[in-house]
């Protein structure tokens, strides 16, 4: 029966996705290291847990929005879902090493970017929870199959440079907004009825001049 650890040991961002794609350096091992794993199929849920850093004054501003006044973030402060992704680790003996790739989005109604956005350094402390299908060679050679225990996990602290870097390679100097439709027909007919070309120009006019940095 196999008994699985799971350790991540990098991260790195893809450079050329069609959207912005982290993928995870993760080795895997098995007890006993002799029995042939043929295959796992792998699901993973990845939880941010803010309690496990410092904020300094500029990071405590930002993350008002989501989680409060930084008097309250005894109360506040919690493990947060971040995203799920899955992959097919080969077969191996002993031990493997294999990518675990993690789609990101700059989609600002999603905590996880706020998050990340709110943060200039240090790093993000994410924890790894795995599950999925092991197929292995039993004692007769017969393939058998059993499921991932629900407590194999691994922590990774994620810098908070990479994920920025990686926002800025793919979307340059901009962000994404996704507005209801009825806000953006108002937008739309601000824009035009004033004759502004870009919807940069129509969101400075809007913003109260004491909000410009």
């Amino acid at each position: 029966m196999p008994d699985l650890g799971f350790r991540a040991e990098g991260v790195e961002a893809v450079a050329y996705a069609a959207a912005p794609q982290l993928v995870f350096k993760l080795r895997v091992t098995n007890t006993p290291a002799n029995e042939p794993i043929h295959a796992i199929a792998l699901r993973c849920q990845l939880r941010i847990d803010p309690t496990a850093r410092t904020y300094t004054p500029g990071d405590k501003a930002r993350l008002v929005e989501l989680f409060g006044e930084p008097s309250r973030w005894g109360q506040t402060l919690r493990s947060m879902l971040w995203t799920h992704a899955a992959a097919m680790v080969p077969a191996f003996e002993g031990e493997a090493r294999f990518d675990l790739p993690v789609p990101c989005t700059f989609d600002f109604n999603i905590g996880a970017t706020k998050y990340f956005y709110a943060l200039e350094t240090g790093d993000i402390v994410v924890k790894l929870l795995f599950s999925g299908t092991i197929f292995y060679e039993g004692p007769a050679g017969s393939l058998q199959v059993a499921q991932v225990p629900w407590d194999r996990e691994t922590e990774y602290r994620l810098p908070a440079a990479v994920w920025r870097e990686m926002m800025a390679q793919y979307y340059p100097n901009s962000a994404w907004l996704c507005l209801p439709q009825d806000v953006f027909d108002r937008l739309y007919r601000f824009k035009s009825a004033n004759g502004l070309p870009t919807w940069e120009q129509a969101l400075e006019r809007l913003l109260p001049a004491e909000a410009s940095p």
